[in-house]
């Protein structure tokens, strides 16, 4: 019987591979978040001269701003493995039972999205970052029987988006909890132009400021409309990336001036045209727009909210003035008297 075998191209294979460069691989070479590298340099430099594991690290912050790559430089400076999980693939706490006997000394545990394992899990997960030991329940019923199980010395690197949906035991087992911000556009432009060159892209100053200036202050961001210019470039021109051919890609993409992009502006048209500018609620806002009510909260509102394009009041997400100016229409007098409280 022949099996059929799934062939690779090369170039898929390097691309990967160009891809995973993109991160940096210590925090010299992580651009950005200055007080948590700081923060963070003095928690690693201090477990290796104790030649010891570091306290459990709690990462949090809006997606996009490098809580991975940051689990993966601990990792990396400390020279310890790294195992990667995240909490909606652990339902059970048999699953984390398993995963945490099998760790080696000094090893770094990282759980993306912590705060989505389920209740069970966390419990266990208490007495793990604590006494470095697990309880494994043998049997059912009456005759059930909990045999302690030793675990070595390890780190646990926990990332989240919603800080707040963390259990307070759990959020306080952790020795070291950083806040990640969004990033200014000249740092952009220092990872836009450091991502050109590790992807091999010829670019000049002008097209990454304006990558960086459209980026939303996430790298994530930046990284993903820096590969679809190059796209632009090398399919439309000859491969190289300039301000105009920037702009002409990020205009097919409906990626405007300051960021807004095709979903930005079907919520704050619906937002004006179909509520007469607000208050409506987040789920029928959503409904409006054809999304889920959790797509606009995570992915829409923070950058919505932060550029004052929508506020967040008791009766419903509501526009603002610079709503009006930024789709093109006039501001009309009860608008300029919106209170965002």
């Amino acid at each position: 019987m022949n099996e059929e075998k799934l062939v690779v191209p090369s170039a898929s294979l390097d691309e990967r591979a160009l891809e995973a460069a993109l991160r940096p691989a210590t925090l010299g070479e992580f651009v950005g978040q200055q007080r948590v590298k700081d923060q963070l340099q003095l928690v690693l430099q201090a477990a290796n001269k104790r030649q010891g594991s570091p306290d459990h690290i709690l990462l949090s912050g809006p997606p996009g701003l490098g809580k991975t790559t940051l689990a993966m430089i601990v990792a990396s400076e400390l020279g310890a493995p790294l195992r990667l999980s995240s909490g909606p693939t652990i339902q059970h706490a048999g699953d984390l039972a398993s995963m945490l006997s099998s760790l080696i000394p000094g090893e770094v545990l990282f759980i993306d999205e912590i705060h989505r394992m389920s209740r069970s899990a966390e419990e266990m997960l208490y007495l793990a970052m604590e006494d470095f030991r697990v309880d494994v329940m043998v049997g059912k019923g009456p005759g059930a029987t909990s045999i302690p199980l030793e675990l070595p010395p390890f780190t646990l690197v926990g990332a989240t988006t919603r800080s707040g949906m963390l259990p307070a035991p759990l959020r306080d087992r952790f020795g070291f909890t950083a806040h990640l911000d969004y990033y200014e556009p000249i740092e952009l432009h220092t990872i836009v132009t450091r991502s050109a060159v590790q992807l091999g892209i010829a670019a000049d100053s002008q097209s990454c400021s304006e990558l960086a200036g459209r980026s939303r202050g996430t790298p994530r961001i930046a990284n993903r409309l820096l590969r679809r210019a190059r796209d632009y470039a090398q399919v439309h021109h000859d491969g190289v990336l300039t301000l105009e051919r920037t702009r002409s890609a990020l205009e097919l993409y409906e990626v405007d001036e300051i960021g807004l992009d095709r979903l930005d502006r079907a919520v704050l048209l619906a937002l004006l045209d179909n509520f007469a500018g607000g208050p409506v609620g987040l789920s029928t806002l959503a409904m409006a727009v054809g999304e889920e009510p959790e797509t606009v909260e995570t992915v829409c509102e923070p950058f919505l909210v932060r550029q004052g394009f929508m506020t967040r009041t008791p009766r419903g997400r509501t526009a603002t003035p610079a709503t009006f100016r930024a789709l093109g229409r006039s501001v009309p007098e009860w608008s300029n008297r919106i209170d965002p409280s």
